[in-house]
């Protein structure tokens, strides 16, 4: 009688016929992780968190809790990913824990609308900033063509390798990571140097907040929160290039979310030292914060270098979800629940080139969407292009972060025997806090924001007739 095969050795098996070259080492996965969360979202959103909370103990309360929660979700996709560190990330662990089904449908959203959206959010930001460096004041419109520029130029320097996409990522990485640092001691410095920057009585200061509740105010500051942390766990899509990835993958992930919780919470300390937060929740202030910062602290010179660093840091997201997220359309196109092109690679540059140019036309799609309706729709005509996209996005990835989370106790059931690098710190205790705290969340969303809530359900469910069509085709 044949021996039966075991789990462990069907892992084996699947990583020897890994096709993606392993070339990313440790400090490039913590750039990914770092490069793919910092955004726009540290450097646009405190004025809006500041209108919705109106103090800043509960604005930097939540910044806490923020922080905690995606340490407690990075415990357990360490643990998943150094499992099974292959190319799609989540995708995998829910394929894995649930079924083809769910897997699908993380990766149908990801492709069709997270991702996308995120990159056209991003883009109209980079390009606003940009036109605010020339002293430019246009409309949405004038800011779309150069956007859908940004968006195909990035996506083609992805397809033309990893390493290039990746040392763009270091390289923006790095000035992103100034950015926010400059932030945080930038005060703390000038008052060293005896000029007076902070004014500790502003932390006691307090607005009329716009929530009317505290509940709706903790969660309306969350939602803005988790957008900044959006894509922490950015580096698992891309686990099957990472050397190592048993040590790698695990460190680059609570390196990366670690460091990030001390850039924001430094740099949310120093906005609320050096701006009133009267003036932050005035509405030409909203998304220029960190400019008024610079700006008072150092002259105008500086809070148009500020604008600069924004163009640098935007650039740097949008690449990197144009680096990772293609990764999971491949996946699904390897395991032939996408058309067959989507799981192929360039025969030269060895990229899923099909996979990343879909994405990019994806995202120029949003950008143009967005803006229409905003313009044509009553409900959504007081919001800006990037919140919208972005509260959407927030919204659909948190479903799939606690399906996630919570396959990391299906598979130790359900797979028992399969070797673990890494295993979770506190099981079962740290998977189940994350899921108490997210299923909370999402449900405040969906009571705060039902239409972009459900909005954002549709377009997951529609994956459905797809995937059932596609999986019986002959």
């Amino acid at each position: 009688m044949a021996d039966s095969i075991t789990p462990a050795e069907t892992f084996a098996a699947e990583t020897k016929r890994a096709s993606l070259p392993r070339v990313l080492g440790l400090w490039m996965a913590i750039a990914i992780v770092i490069g793919n969360t910092i955004g726009a979202g540290i450097f646009v959103k405190p004025g809006r968190i500041a209108a919705d909370a109106g103090s800043f103990p509960l604005i930097f309360s939540v910044w806490v809790f923020g922080t905690i929660l995606c340490i407690l979700g990075g415990l357990c996709l360490a643990e998943l990913s150094a499992m099974l560190p292959r190319s799609g990330g989540l995708y995998v662990y829910l394929r894995e824990a649930y079924g083809p089904l769910p897997a699908f449908l993380f990766g149908w959203q990801e492709f069709l609308f997270a991702r996308p959206a995120s990159t056209g959010a991003l883009a109209v930001v980079c390009v606003s900033s940009f036109y605010r460096i020339l002293g430019w004041s246009t409309g949405a419109w004038h800011i779309l063509p150069l956007a859908v520029a940004v968006i195909l130029a990035i996506a083609w320097f992805n397809v033309l390798g990893v390493l290039w996409g990746a040392r763009l990522q270091a390289l923006t990485t790095i000035i992103k990571c100034g950015l926010v640092l400059t932030i945080a001691l930038l005060p703390w410095i000038l008052s060293i140097t005896g000029k007076p920057s902070l004014d500790i009585s502003l932390l006691s200061e307090t607005v009329a907040p716009e929530q009317p509740s505290l509940s709706s105010q903790f969660a309306a500051v969350l939602l803005a929160v988790m957008w900044a942390f959006n894509g922490w766990e950015g580096v698992v899509p891309i686990a099957e290039e990472v050397k190592n990835p048993g040590r790698n993958l695990p460190l680059a992930l609570l390196g990366g979310i670690g460091l990030l919780g001390l850039l924001y919470m430094g740099a949310t300390l120093a906005y609320h030292l050096v701006i009133p937060i009267s003036d932050m929740v005035i509405k030409e202030n909203r998304e220029h914060v960190a400019e008024l910062l610079l700006t008072r602290s150092l002259g105008d010179w500086a809070g148009s270098m500020m604008s600069v660093g924004l163009v640098l840091s935007t650039l740097g997201t949008i690449n990197s979800n144009l680096l990772t997220s293609p990764r999971v359309t491949y996946a699904m196109g390897r395991d032939g629940l996408l058309p067959p092109a989507f799981g192929s690679l360039h025969p030269s540059y060895r990229t899923p080139m099909v996979a990343i140019l879909f994405q990019a036309a994806m995202a120029c799609l949003m950008v143009f969407g967005s803006a229409l309706l905003i313009q044509f729709t009553e409900y959504f005509q007081e919001r800006t292009i990037f919140d919208l996209l972005t509260d959407c996005i927030v919204f659909a990835a948190s479903l799939f972060y606690t399906a996630a989370i919570a396959a990391l106790i299906v598979l130790r059931r359900k797979q028992p025997d399969v070797p673990r690098p890494f295993r979770t710190p506190g099981y079962p205790v740290t998977p189940i806090l994350y899921l108490i705290a997210y299923t909370w969340f999402i449900v405040s969303i969906l009571f705060k924001q039902p239409i972009e809530g459900i909005f954002g359900i549709l377009l997951i469910l529609i994956g459905i007739p797809y995937y059932l069509r596609r999986t019986h085709l002959p």
